[in-house]
């Protein structure tokens, strides 16, 4: 049975870091390009950066500008895992992240082809 679980969400200070892990069961994330986004409350969900399944330097798609320069996207494919590094956060990156997997090896604008989805993990930027 394919899983996507995302983990690494908790609640912290403006200016601090977090790293969100998403891993897989029953499939490869190096199969696949594989993208993070994030819901806040009373906002629609929105990608934030997404990973293909290259590893050259073109491998990255960054959908937010505000994340620019803060957030990292990367992988791990001896552990079967996808991080979004996130640093130097601020109140309005606070949401729900969710990790999904695309039907497409490269990642693309149209964010309708990301079809698998993981259950997502409350990020909380407060003081």
């Amino acid at each position: 049975q394919r899983q996507l679980v995302e983990s690494g969400g908790d609640l912290v200070q403006p200016g601090g870091s977090l790293r969100l892990s998403c891993t897989a069961s029953g499939f490869r994330l190096d199969s696949t390009a594989i993208g993070w986004f994030r819901q806040a409350p009373g906002k629609e969900r929105e990608a934030v950066l997404c990973i293909d399944t290259s590893s050259s330097s073109s491998s990255i798609m960054n959908y937010v500008d505000s994340v620019k320069g803060r957030f990292t996207i990367s992988r791990d494919r001896a552990s079967n895992a996808v991080y979004l590094q996130m640093n130097s956060l601020k109140p309005e990156d606070t949401a729900i992240y969710y990790c999904a997997a695309s039907r497409y090896i490269y990642c693309t604008h149209d964010t309708s082809y990301f079809s698998f989805w993981g259950q997502g993990t409350q990020v909380t930027v407060s003081s």
